[in-house]
C-alpha cells in the first residue's frame, strides 16, 4: 500500500481491502482521515498502520512528491513464496508457461523464443502468441483465446499443430490450455497460456491406435476393391496424406495370385487412392514400369523406404507418376507389398509431403503390419470372389438357358442378382393337357453350396412334374427331398463349413390349365402372388401358404384353385416385394397390357435403389386355348363307344389338317385308351383331344384301378394295350383327381398352331 505525504492514499492493497472492508475504488484518492475518521492526520495514519500490522514504512520519491510505501510481514512472506512458485513454474517446469496481455501478446515466457519486446509508452508489445508458436491455424487459436478472455471459462488440453515457418524441421503437436488472469479487483489482465510438446506422445499413440483402427475397419466387406478403399480411409490422413493401393488384376477377378518374383508384364489395377493428385485414375489397369521401387517390391516382397528428390533416377520411368509426385510436393515414400504365403497381391504406396515429417524405419515396420492385415482381408475377398464366380457359373448352367413357354402362356422374368448372388430360380414346365407349371423357388444363402442345392431341387421338380402329380402332392414330395438334403448336411463332420449352414428354401408352384382357364397354386414360405385381371382389376391373391421346405413344420401344403381368364397377368416373386414396395403394384397394374419383357424392365427400373439382395420376379400372361383346338366326346358305357370315339377323332383330325400317318397313330391310341377305360374303369367316361404344340389324347373315368405297362408273352391274347401306346407316342401318363383318373398320351404332329 502507498500513502502520499499529505495523507492521500495512492495505492490500496488487497490486504488493506480485506482488513478494513473498503475496496480499491473506495480508498484510492481519499485521505486516511476521510477513510478512517478523526482530527489528527498523523495519529490516524499511525492507527491505520497499526491496524494493518505494518512492520516497515519506506519513503519513495515519485517525481516531486514523497510517497510512503507500507509493507507488512505477511506480505513479504507471501511475495517470497510467490516468487519461488513462479520460479519453479517458469524456469523448471517442462510446460512452457506464457503470460499474455489482452491483445494476446506475450509479456512473459520461459521459452527463449517467446521473450517479449520492451514496452513503448505503455502500449502492448511483444510477440503475438499464435504466430510465435507457428501454429497451423492461428486465427482459430485467437478465437479460442478471446473467448476465454470474454467468458472466463478455461480452454484446456487442446491438441494443436505447429509448423516451422522456415519449412525445415518436423511439425510439432502442442497441448494448449488457456486460463484468464484477473487482478484483485476482478479486472481482466490477460491470459496464462501453457504449451506442452506432445509430439512424441502423439506419435506413440498413433502407432498403437492405427493398427487397431485398421483391424477394426479393414475387411468389413468381401470385395477386393472395397477392402483397398477401407485401407486408404483408415490410414489417411491419420498416418499420411497420400496413399495408393495397386492390386494385380487377376486378384480382382478372384484368380490365384502369382508367386514372387512377379513377371514385369503382369497388369495391376489402381484400386484405391487418397491424396492431392493421382497419377492415374482409380480403376486404370497398367503394368508397373521396370526400375522403380514399386516393381522392385513385387520382385522380392520387401518394403522400401525411399527419399524423394527431383533427381531420383526412378522417376523418369513413369512420367505421370513423377508429375503427380512433384505437384504434391512429396519428399518421403514407403512402398510395401501386399503378400500372402509368398504370393503377390499388389503394392501400397505411402507418401508424405511438404510439412509432414519424413518416414523412418519405425514407420516401415508399422506399414508392414498394416499391409499384412490388409493382404489377409484382400485374400479372403479374392477367395469369396472366386467362389461367387463359380457359384454364379454353376447357377447359370443349372437355370433354364432360354425361357421356353407354350403358345397358351407368355412368360418373362425380372432377375436382380444382388451383390452376393443367391439361390433363387424359376422354371416353366410343359405338362400334358394344355397345362403349364410355373415354378419359383429360393434357397436361403449364397455361394456354391446354395447353387448346387438349388440345382438338386430343380432336378427333383422336373422329375416329379413328369409324373403328373397334383401341385400340392408335388410340393410335399419336394419338401421330403429337401428334408433329406438337410439331414445329409447335418450329418457332415462338425469341421465342414456346410455343417454349420442349415438348409431352408421357399417355393411356389402354379399350374395353369389353358383349356379350363384356371390356375392351381401351392406355396411354401414365399409371398402371395399378384393378379391383374383382363378388365384391369388387380389384387394380391389371398392364397394360404404352407411351411418352408426342410423346415421344422410338417404341415400340409394346401392348394388353391382360381379362375385365370385369357389376358390375366400373374406375378410371383421370391421376396415380399409387393407389400414392401407398393410402387411395384402400380407398375404392374398400369403396364398389364405391355409386352411382358418391357413390363419386366419397368419393374427393374423401379427397384434400381433396392439391389442389396437377389430378387426374382416371374410374370405370366394367360392366353388360353381356342375352343376349336379342343375336342370333348362323352363316352357310352360299353365297348360300342370305341368305334364311335375313333370316328369322332378321325373327323376332327381331318378338320385340323393332321397327316394320315399321325392320324392313324392317334386313332390307335384312342382305341386302346378308351377300351382300357371301359374294361377296368368306372363311368362316367370322357374322351378329350387337345391340339397345341403337341396332340394330346385324354381318357377320363372315375375308377380306382391303376393301369400299368405290361410286357405280354408271345402266346398271350391281351395285355398289350399300354405297351402299344407307349411304343408309338412321345409320352404317356396318369393324372389322378379327387375322384378317378385321366390317362393321357402325347405325340408330335407336323401341324403348328
Amino acid at each position: 500500500m502507498r500513502i502520499a505525504d499529505d495523507g492521500r492514499i495512492v495505492e490500496w492493497s488487497a490486504r488493506a481491502a480485506d482488513l478494513l472492508g473498503r475496496s480499491r475504488e473506495q480508498a484510492e484518492g481519499r485521505t486516511v482521515t476521510e477513510l478512517v475518521g478523526g482530527d489528527d492526520a498523523a495519529t490516524e495514519r499511525r492507527a491505520l498502520l497499526t491496524a494493518l500490522g505494518a512492520v516497515s514504512v519506506q519513503p519513495v520519491v515519485s517525481g516531486d512528491s514523497l510517497i510512503w510505501e507500507v509493507r507488512d510481514g505477511q506480505g513479504d512472506e507471501i511475495a517470497a513464496r510467490d516468487r519461488a512458485i513462479l520460479q519453479a513454474l517458469f524456469v523448471n517446469s517442462p510446460i512452457e508457461l506464457n503470460v499474455l496481455d489482452r491483445d494476446l501478446r506475450v509479456i512473459h515466457s520461459r521459452s527463449g523464443r517467446l521473450q517479449a519486446a520492451p514496452s513503448v509508452e505503455g502500449a502492448p508489445s511483444g510477440h503475438d502468441f499464435p504466430e510465435a508458436l507457428s501454429l497451423e491455424d492461428p486465427e482459430r487459436e485467437r478465437a479460442v483465446a478471446r473467448r476465454v478472455l470474454r467468458t472466463g471459462q478455461p480452454a484446456l488440453r487442446r491438441i494443436v499443430r505447429a509448423i516451422p515457418k522456415t519449412g525445415m524441421g518436423r511439425p510439432v503437436n502442442y497441448s494448449l490450455s488457456y486460463m484468464r488472469l484477473e487482478g484483485v479487483d476482478g479486472e481482466v489482465l490477460g491470459l496464462v497460456a501453457s504449451a506442452l510438446d506432445v509430439t512424441e506422445h502423439k506419435r506413440a499413440l498413433q502407432r498403437l491406435r492405427l493398427p487397431e483402427k485398421v483391424r477394426a475397419t479393414v475387411g468389413q466387406r468381401l470385395d477386393v476393391v472395397a477392402v483397398c478403399q477401407e485401407l486408404v480411409d483408415a490410414v489417411a490422413p491419420a498416418f499420411t496424406s497420400i496413399v495408393v493401393v495397386e492390386v494385380i488384376e487377376d486378384v480382382i477377378r478372384g484368380e490365384e495370385p502369382p508367386l514372387a518374383p512377379v513377371d514385369h508384364d503382369v497388369p495391376l489395377r489402381r484400386a484405391a487412392f487418397k491424396g492431392i493428385e493421382s497419377a492415374h485414375t482409380v480403376g486404370d489397369v497398367r503394368r508397373l514400369p521396370e526400375g522403380t521401387p514399386f516393381s522392385r517390391v513385387l520382385n522380392d516382397l520387401r518394403p522400401r523406404l525411399v527419399s524423394v528428390t527431383k533427381d531420383s533416377p526412378w522417376l523418369s520411368a513413369d512420367s505421370a507418376r513423377a508429375r503427380a509426385i512433384s505437384r504434391s510436393d512429396v519428399h518421403s515414400l514407403i512402398v510395401a507389398p501386399l503378400t500372402v504365403r509368398g504370393q503377390a497381391l499388389g503394392v501400397v504406396s505411402f507418401y508424405r509431403r511438404r510439412d509432414e515429417e519424413p518416414f523412418d524405419e519405425d514407420d516401415v515396420a508399422l506399414t508392414s503390419d498394416l499391409c499384412a492385415h490388409a493382404a489377409l482381408c484382400i485374400e479372403n475377398a479374392r477367395r469369396f470372389t472366386r467362389e461367387r464366380t463359380i457359384a454364379a457359373t454353376v447357377k447359370r448352367r443349372l437355370l433354364p438357358q432360354r425361357t421356353s413357354a407354350p403358345s397358351t402362356i407368355s412368360v418373362a422374368c425380372m432377375h436382380i442378382p444382388g451383390p452376393g448372388g443367391g439361390g433363387a430360380w424359376f422354371d416353366v414346365i410343359h405338362m400334358a393337357g394344355g397345362r403349364t407349371a410355373l415354378v419359383l423357388g429360393d434357397v436361403i444363402g449364397r455361394g456354391l453350396a446354395t447353387a448346387t442345392t438349388m440345382g438338386q431341387l430343380r432336378t427333383v421338380i422336373h422329375a416329379l412334374a413328369a409324373l403328373d402329380l397334383e401341385p400340392n402332392e408335388l410340393m410335399a414330395r419336394l419338401s421330403d427331398t429337401a428334408v433329406q438334403l438337410a439331414s445329409e448336411r447335418a450329418a457332415l463332420p462338425a469341421g465342414d463349413p456346410l455343417h454349420q449352414e442349415p438348409l431352408s428354401a421357399g417355393c411356389l408352384i402354379a399350374v395353369y390349365d389353358s383349356v379350363e382357364n384356371t390356375c392351381t397354386l401351392v406355396r411354401a414360405g414365399l409371398s402371395e402372388p399378384y393378379l391383374v385381371r383382363p378388365e384391369g382389376a388387380a389384387e394380391i391373391m389371398s392364397v394360404p401358404g404352407g411351411p418352408v421346405l426342410a423346415g421344422p413344420d410338417r404341415a400340409p401344403f394346401p392348394a388353391t384353385e382360381f379362375p385365370l381368364p385369357a389376358g390375366s397377368v400373374l406375378a410371383v416373386c421370391n421376396e415380399d416385394l409387393l407389400h414392401s414396395q407398393p410402387g411395384l403394384c402400380a407398375v404392374l397394374r398400369d403396364g398389364a397390357k405391355l409386352p411382358l419383357d418391357e413390363l419386366s424392365d419397368r419393374l427393374a427400373y423401379t427397384l434400381r435403389d433396392h439391389q442389396e439382395t437377389e430378387k426374382l420376379l416371374l410374370l405370366a400372361r394367360a392366353k388360353g386355348l381356342p375352343p376349336d383346338q379342343v375336342l370333348t366326346v362323352p363316352l357310352a358305357e360299353d365297348l360300342a363307344a370305341v368305334p364311335k370315339a375313333r370316328a369322332a377323332v378321325h373327323r376332327q383330325l381331318d378338320e385340323w389338317g393332321i397327316g394320315a400317318d399321325d392320324a392313324f397313330v392317334t386313332e390307335l391310341v384312342v382305341s386302346e385308351l378308351v377300351a382300357n377305360a371301359l374294361r377296368y374303369g368306372a363311368p362316367p367316361y370322357r374322351l378329350r383331344l387337345i391340339l397345341d404344340e403337341r396332340l394330346t389324347c385324354e381318357v377320363r373315368d372315375t375308377g380306382d384301378s391303376v393301369p400299368h405297362l405290361k410286357h405280354a408273352r408271345a402266346i398271350d391274347e391281351g395285355g398289350r394295350g399300354l405297351f402299344i401306346v407307349a411304343s408309338v407316342v412321345e409320352g404317356w401318363g396318369i393324372r389322378y383327381h379327387g375322384q378317378g383318373k385321366t390317362v393321357w398320351a402325347q405325340q408330335s404332329t407336323g401341324t403348328t398352331r
